[in-house]
């Protein structure tokens, strides 16, 4: 039988000057949801939670940089074809020089373990390495990341990505775009001449024009489904894991600690949580949509939706 297993981090930071107040709230409310909503075992072999709550001080359950890393280890082995493995960190994110130098901005993402200010941050690649490479291909790993800076955090292949003015309608001029090349593909299909291949012409120059305006870079390219390569050193979209990934903000952004209904919280984890809840036969496009156009009437941030693969964006989300 199919195993779920999950890891769920949240971070206060307490006592520093760069506290938090809603991450560990954050993470209670991810562990509910997951056990309540989506079939989660609370059982420790299956549901790891890391916070700074001072009575984790000293156990391998308080979010340090050496635990952090352990945990990865512990989620992302001993998985069977089917499993369905999640993952979320709230917390800060930040910024550190990008020693590669594929990164246009010239910086790579990072999350911050409570004991970053000593032991360093941990960058997108060493997450990279840590939480994408060792999955099997059989086994989905989904992953929530509510932090500053996280929108290619873990430097998987593919985003779908907004459009240069990171306006939330980018699902309708996705489908679109979908719709005229799927036009231009009917009309050849119907049997080959001038005049229908001057029509596609027309059909494919239109799709073309939509799928330009979703990009991040002038010279992205972007497939049908609205997915943008990133260019990154390492040959990632080569492993073709079966990863996930929503984000709270773009690279360039910051990302919200706020406080709902009197409690505090992380802006994108309240929002996905009642997203899912609202609907929880959504498919990945839709949830990236709801999300996006929940935070867009209070919130800058403009959550992002990035995967290991060239996958159908428009199956329900499943974990």
């Amino acid at each position: 039988m199919p195993r779920r297993k999950a890891l769920i981090i949240g971070i206060n930071y307490f006592g520093s000057s760069h506290q938090l107040n809603g991450c560990i709230n954050d993470a209670m409310n991810i562990r509910n949801f997951l056990i309540q909503d989506r079939g989660f075992s609370p059982a420790p072999h299956d549901m790891v939670l890391l916070t700074d709550e001072p009575q984790n001080r000293g156990t391998p359950f308080f979010p340090t940089g050496a635990n952090i890393m352990a945990a990865f280890h512990w989620l992302v082995t001993g998985n069977n074809p089917g499993d369905s493995v999640w993952l979320s960190y709230s917390g800060h994110g930040g910024q550190v020089k990008d020693p590669d130098g594929d990164r246009e901005s010239g910086l790579d993402d990072t999350i911050c373990p409570v004991d970053f200010e000593s032991q360093g941050q941990i960058d997108s690649d060493t997450l990279h390495k840590a939480i994408v490479s060792p999955m099997i291909r059989e086994a989905r790993l989904t992953v929530l990341f509510d932090c500053c800076h996280s929108g290619s955090a873990i430097e998987l292949p593919y985003v779908y990505q907004p459009n240069s003015q990171g306006e939330v309608n980018l699902v309708d001029n996705v489908k679109q775009g979908i719709n005229l090349a799927s036009g231009a593909i009917n009309l050849l299909r119907g049997g080959f001449s001038a005049a229908k291949i001057q029509d596609a012409k027309v059909l494919l120059g239109g799709a073309k024009s939509f799928f330009a305006g979703l990009q991040h870079r002038p010279a992205a390219d972007v497939n049908e489904d609205g997915l943008g390569e990133e260019n990154f050193v390492e040959p990632w979209k080569h492993e073709g894991k079966d990863v996930w990934m929503f984000s709270g903000c773009a690279d360039n952004q910051t990302s919200a600690d706020t406080s709902i209904a009197g409690a505090a919280t992380g802006a994108m984890s309240h929002v996905f949580i009642a997203t899912m809840r609202a609907n929880p036969r959504q498919s990945y496009v839709q949830v990236l949509q709801n999300t996006r156009q929940s935070l867009a009437n209070k919130y800058k941030q403009i959550p992002q939706l990035s995967v290991g693969g060239l996958y159908n964006l428009n199956q329900p989300v499943a974990f």
